[in-house]
């Protein structure tokens, strides 16, 4: 089971140092280090009969011979690997070296053409401490690793990822990683998922101090449950909140549809679309639960404004005159209690400077390219810094935010960022982003506060979407993942 908090290399380091301090042994630490990924490695591939372990001059791999030492014992065959120097590995690698001479075991010069002649690799090349540029001999082993048909083993980290961006510069692509003592916040962001392969964890022992801050907090299943708490016996729509979402200018109904389906699904009371008048029998007729309200001009939303819990604006809205008008007209006319969640379009618009720029209670769902637009910055700064740029978002708008993609975080000011990493490929579709942002309204209008209701639609609506994968990654529609949605919330009393 992984752990909830992610930490950076820095600090895995400090949780390293302090067990030291503490009395416990630099290469105890690594003798457990090379037991667990022996056990794991055995756990996941049993009948694996040789291996070979790509080691590299530091304590990876240091991890590294002490695993191939110990494999050796239990009867699989083992090839040793070094890329350097035997004079680089020092202190704990040093000890662990010479512990594999003792037993009688030799290392040998990296030759990438022994490893296509075992069952699985263990890559022990690099540990936290990569930095770019690699030396061209990593290099070159990181790409003869990949270009091997055979199964990766990375211990602590696949070599050549950040650990803390989670950009490979090249990294190992690993069937699994075992990570050791905490979670590195790399693994999960940006490149990492791609790289990590099956993420195993075992902290070794060591328990992280309340002094060395995580930085980052995992999305678990138990955000359901607080953000929706059981319904009582009596109860009636009124309790759990109006919903209105604005959008779908003319030519555009489906993304405001699937919002507002989204949000009934995700059991609010009541939900109304406010768009043009032409999109009422697009609207309500598939779906009568709805209701609508028609705004051929913006000073027409002033009613349902009025009765709404919760306003979501931004699906399907456009860009054009009436979109801004009706943006500006909800900034303005808005209740103080009442939840504001802008999506899509609505950010275009707020990056353009219409409405108001920072508020404390409203939720931004922004994707990469909404994000870098709100942040006056590139789509790849985004997708390379996304903790950064979650923070940045945070302080200079304010209230709670989404920011979308794979490994979705959620974010407040003053709050430890939520990172989920659950969702699939096949959710890369138009109309995905509308559920989300729907849900979310869902939730919110049933009492949830907007960082809670955010954390759990983020994890309903990507649980929906895994639900929807076991048929198959092409093909989902986004209909299907809010319709899904009731089942993921069904286990909810």
């Amino acid at each position: 089971m992984l752990p909830d908090e992610l930490y950076t290399a820095a600090a895995v380091r400090r949780i390293e140092s302090d067990a030291i301090s503490g009395g416990v042994a630099g290469y105890a630490l690594m003798q457990r280090a090379g037991a667990v990924a022996l056990a794991a490695l055995r756990r996941k591939w049993p009948d694996a009969s040789s291996i070979s372990v790509v080691a590299g001059p530091g304590n990876n791999g240091g991890d590294g011979l002490v695993l191939a030492r110990l494999a050796r014992a239990e009867g699989l065959s083992v090839t040793t690997l070094l890329v350097g120097e035997p004079g680089e590995l020092r202190g704990e690698a040093g000890q662990a070296l010479q512990d594999l001479h003792t037993a009688g075991m030799e290392v040998f010069p990296f030759d990438g053409t022994a490893l296509a002649t075992h069952d699985v690799i263990v890559d022990a090349l690099l540990g936290i401490g990569v930095r770019a540029p690699l030396r061209p001999e990593w290099v070159a082993a990181i790409e003869r690793m990949n270009a091997c048909d055979r199964p990766i083993l990375s211990l602590d980290l696949p070599s050549g990822l950040h650990p803390d961006s989670g950009r490979a510069i090249p990294a190992v692509r690993a069937t699994a990683t075992i990570s050791f003592l905490a979670l590195k916040q790399g693994l999960l962001l940006a490149q990492g998922p791609e790289h990590a392969g099956e993420l195993l964890f075992d902290d070794l022992g060591v328990a992280a101090s309340p002094e060395v801050p995580a930085v980052m907090r995992h999305i678990g299943a138990s955000c359901l449950a607080e953000a929706l708490p059981p319904r009582p016996r009596d109860s009636h729509k009124g309790m759990f909140g109006r919903v209105l979402v604005i959008g779908g200018g003319v030519g555009m109904p489906g993304a405001v549809r699937l919002a507002a389906e989204a949000a009934l699904r995700a059991g609010a009371g009541l939900v109304r679309v406010a768009s043009v008048p032409e999109h009422l029998e697009t609207i309500v007729g598939p779906r009568p639960e709805l209701m609508f309200h028609a705004v051929a001009r913006a000073g027409e939303i002033d009613s349902a404004l009025a009765d709404a819990d919760v306003v979501v604006i931004g699906p399907g809205l456009g860009r054009n005159r009436w979109a801004q008008e009706l943006f500006e007209r909800v900034c303005s006319q808005r209740r103080p209690a009442q939840r504001l969640v802008l999506d899509a379009d609505a950010l275009n618009l707020l990056a353009s400077g219409a409405g108001m720029q920072h508020c404390e209670d409203w939720v931004l769902t922004p994707h990469p390219g909404e994000a870098a637009r709100l942040l006056g910055v590139d789509t790849q700064f985004v997708q390379l810094n996304r903790l950064a740029a979650l923070a940045s978002l945070c302080e200079r708008r304010g209230g709670t935010i989404v920011l979308k993609g794979a490994a979705t975080l959620v974010g407040r000011a003053g709050e430890l960022p939520r990172l989920s990493t659950l969702g699939n490929p096949g959710m890369s579709v138009a109309g995905m982003g509308d559920v989300l942002t729907g849900a979310l309204a869902g939730i919110l209008a049933q009492g949830a506060s907007p960082l809670a209701a955010a954390t759990a639609a983020v994890h309903a609506h990507a649980l929906a979407g895994d639900r929807c994968a076991l048929r198959g990654l092409r093909g989902i529609l986004a209909s299907e993942v809010a319709h899904e949605l009731r089942a993921v919330l069904s286990a909810l009393p």
